[in-house]
């Protein structure tokens, strides 16, 4: 595997011991990537499972699936490697003809090889076309669309609402300003903008000035939390009683819908607070295992710094 397509699995230990996969012979991996959490998995679950994996990228699919079959065969679960997005989990699961399933894990965010690939323009680090599309197959709605052709107002919201950046209006106005002149086409023009936009004080703190803007145009562009919520909603729905449910988010707005969904199955009552007695019927689906986030430990951090950011949420379904 080149250096192009490496990925260190983030909280690896943590995930596998949460999962419990030898009592959970069926596991679905809903970000499978380069198998990074799969193959462990894998070597979990044994020959008496079946390890279905769920990725949008045709590249990550072919080598998670060389990478899984280095395990021997006696030794290895069945595999059902899926192409699609893990918002149509329904779709998906139901094309492989089973009742329910035992796990689940879900790595959100962007995958080492969407960052580091620069013709799909996720970085602001290196320079490339404005794209960000998970899936350009079948998403027709770019980065640079966005940039080009919405209003100032709808500019501020996004960058505003998906990644709480405090100069959102005064980027949003730059990047009108600056497509006035030429259309903005490739992520470092896209960064000169963003750079200009944010005061020079501001710009020395709290990292590179563009991070924050590009993280918003990826969840519009990919439409992100719409996603998620739809592709908790399924793995609960999926879950067999005593099912592990587990879920790796790197932004706070990932980790509140996250944290409110796992909540809203484990305490479902709409009874009024001053009714001593529930009368709703609303029984909980979830027990949270997780009351809150485990994180990366320093040694993690050291190695893979990307994990910086990640939180992992776990519940049980009763």
């Amino acid at each position: 595997m080149t250096s192009e397509y490496r990925h260190i699995p983030v909280l690896l230990t943590e995930c596998i011991d949460a999962l419990k996969l030898s009592d959970h012979p069926v596991f679905v991996d809903a970000t499978l990537g380069f198998a990074g959490h799969s193959f462990e998995a894998a070597k979990a679950l044994g020959a008496e499972g079946l390890l279905i994996g769920v990725d949008q990228d045709e590249v990550a699919l072919t080598e998670a699936a060389a990478k899984l079959e280095t395990i021997p065969e006696g030794a290895r679960p069945a595999l059902a490697l899926l192409r699609g997005n893990f918002g149509d989990l329904d779709d998906l699961l139901a094309s492989c003809e089973i009742p329910g399933i035992d796990a689940i894990l879900f790595d959100l965010g962007v995958s080492s090889v969407q960052i580091d690939t620069q013709s799909r323009g996720f970085s602001f680090k290196e320079n490339g076309p404005l794209d960000m599309r998970m899936d350009p197959g079948k998403q027709t709605l770019t980065a640079e669309e966005i940039v080009n052709t919405y209003n100032a107002a709808d500019l501020t919201r996004i960058i505003r609402s998906y990644s709480d950046e405090k100069w959102a209006s005064r980027i949003a106005d730059f990047i009108v300003k600056a497509r006035a002149e030429a259309p903005i086409e490739e992520s470092g023009q896209l960064v000169d903008v963003i750079k200009a936009a944010i005061p020079a004080s501001a710009r020395r703190a709290g990292g590179h000035p563009a991070k924050r803007t590009f993280q918003a145009l990826r969840i519009e562009v990919n439409s992100e939390l719409t996603v998620l919520r739809r592709g908790l909603d399924a793995a609960v729905r999926w879950l067999n009683p005593g099912g592990i449910i587990a879920v790796i988010s790197y932004h706070s707005l990932e980790d509140r819908i996250v944290k409110d969904t796992f909540a809203s199955f484990a305490d479902r009552c709409t009874c009024p607070p001053d009714i001593p007695v529930c009368v709703c019927g609303k029984q909980p689906v979830l027990d949270l295992i997780t009351r809150k986030p485990l994180l990366p430990s320093a040694e993690e951090i050291e190695r893979n710094p990307r994990s910086r950011s990640a939180k992992l949420r776990v519940a049980r379904k009763r």
